[in-house]
């Protein structure tokens, strides 16, 4: 988990493993490889994205979850909607998955966010960023995503861009930012033990 006060530099480290932008000290590996090494197609390949910033374009149902994905079958898609939990919401549709999406204002936001994990389960990729986004969504939908975002999590390294301190309990490392610099590492309960900056920043979120 990546955690921090606004403009702490979190989404520049997201940048950052993306190869948006370059190194310019240091190295990023993956598996002992360096990303500098490796061509930006191949490390956009290997990430699977779930951002704060939802998007639908003009098309069925079924392509703006598979997006360019090819190969998944209609069996696998619609387990895929399943475990987004967005299958019943499709259903509902006249036409399924083959409804065709005009205009994504009539899409809700919690439902584009759904949409957004399917598509990055049918994606498939070893490596997940997550930026967990969810202030605009009502209770009952941000715990329709938080499942659907523990389902997308398995077997997956994911880095976890989290506004909300209470999900990033389970977290194996929360890095802790500020100020564009990393202040301190560790798991949750080592780094409220430590009292410094995150013990005071998880404890504001619920004074």
């Amino acid at each position: 988990a990546i955690v921090g006060p606004t403009g702490a530099g979190k989404t520049t480290i997201v940048n950052l493993l993306m190869r948006f932008y370059e190194v310019s000290g240091g190295d990023i590996t993956i598996d002992g490889v360096s990303i500098k090494d490796m061509p930006r197609e191949e490390v956009h390949d290997i990430f699977g994205m779930v951002l704060q910033d939802t998007w639908m374009f003009e098309g069925t149902m079924r392509e703006n979850i598979l997006f360019s994905k090819t190969g998944v079958s209609d069996e696998r898609l619609k387990e895929i909607c399943k475990e987004a939990g967005i299958w019943h919401y499709v259903r509902t549709l006249p036409g399924g998955l083959d409804y065709v999406l005009e205009n994504e204002a009539s899409v809700s936001g919690g439902q584009k966010q759904l949409i957004t994990i399917a598509r990055a389960m049918a994606e498939n990729a070893p490596l997940l960023i997550l930026d967990e986004a969810t202030s605009s969504i009502d209770t009952r939908t941000e715990m329709k995503i938080s499942d659907a975002f523990d389902t997308l999590m398995k077997g997956r390294t994911s880095f976890v861009v989290a506004h909300r301190l209470s999900t990033v309990r389970t977290a194996d490392t929360i890095l802790v930012m500020n100020a564009g610099r990393i202040v301190e590492q560790g798991t949750h309960a080592q780094l409220l033990a430590k009292k410094g900056f995150y013990y005071d920043l998880y404890n504001s979120q619920f004074s």
